[in-house]
């Protein structure tokens, strides 16, 4: 990540292998939701659609108005690590997370994925038209990938989570044989189709939607599945008292494991590493 900072806006340029994990990995660094960047696709080294057959780096600068990035990260020192092996809860175009690391570890936040979920965008409800946009548009990009599927709304969204703040989503659900292409390896594609229909819609809406999509309800039963490796990783490292590093995840999928944990006695998380080896360490207390 390269910075430039000027009074009242602030600039840097990430990378990534698509302009989706370019962004997150500003959203991840910079603590200031999507909805607030404005970017600009600076190098595009690829050629490809929606995560397929991808080459090369994508770079992007970022820019957003007033104050610092939320936090500073700073690497812990490098220790001597023993691997540790996983067993897969998901086949493996859906594989969750394989192996472990154990290592030595000191307290850190263990809520500070928390913020950085990729399927809640804050907002002050959902527009009217947004069902309609989002199922002509995701509609419409399946048709052109020659993808032989349907979209079904499993949820409009739009209710107000006093706690949180936040506007429950609408969430899309595209249903269909031999769809495994679509999800991608640990829901890779899916996400980059997620963010297309987003990007589309946004500039159909004038606002970022708060819009989820999903694939034969891939990414609930991978939610299932995390939930049940970081409990069953966490029984582990409450018996041993050693820390057990899972391996790097996206955001959302760290915040799952953090909330999933955040209650559960004599052990905590944090999450370490940058960018895409950004990962969480359950530790006992």
């Amino acid at each position: 990540m390269d910075r430039e900072a000027r009074p009242g806006r602030h600039n840097a340029e990430f990378s990534g292998k698509t302009v989706e994990e370019a962004l997150e990995s500003a959203v991840e660094a910079l603590g200031i939701p999507v909805s607030e960047l404005q970017y600009q696709v600076m190098r595009d080294s690829t050629r490809s659609f929606l995560g397929f057959m991808r080459t090369g780096e994508v770079t992007i600068r970022v820019s957003w108005e007033d104050g610092p990035p939320a936090s500073v990260e700073v690497e812990p020192e490098d220790r001597e690590e023993e691997e540790l092996s996983v067993e897969d809860e998901l086949p493996q175009d859906q594989a969750g997370p394989e192996a472990s690391d154990v290592r030595p570890s000191s307290r850190g936040d263990e809520d500070e994925d928390e913020g950085e979920d990729e399927e809640t965008v804050a907002s002050d409800g959902n527009p009217p038209e947004l069902e309609a946009e989002a199922l002509d548009v995701l509609t419409t990009l399946l048709d052109k990938m020659g993808a032989l599927a349907a979209v079904e709304v499993v949820d409009r969204g739009g209710r107000l989570d006093e706690d949180s703040g936040e506007v429950s989503p609408l969430i899309l659900n595209v249903v269909g044989d031999d769809l495994g292409s679509l999800i991608g390896r640990r829901g890779e594609t899916l996400r980059s189709l997620q963010f297309m229909a987003r990007l589309i819609v946004s500039r159909r809406l004038g606002v970022w939607p708060n819009l989820v999509v999903d694939i034969e309800n891939y990414k609930s039963r991978r939610e299932e599945s995390l939930r049940a490796l970081a409990l069953r990783i966490a029984d582990q490292v409450r018996a041993s008292h050693e820390p057990m590093t899972l391996e790097p995840m996206p955001a959302h999928e760290r915040r799952i494991v953090h909330l999933t944990l955040r209650d559960y006695p004599d052990v905590y998380t944090e999450s370490t590493g940058k960018e895409e080896r950004r990962k969480v360490q359950i530790i006992p207390r």
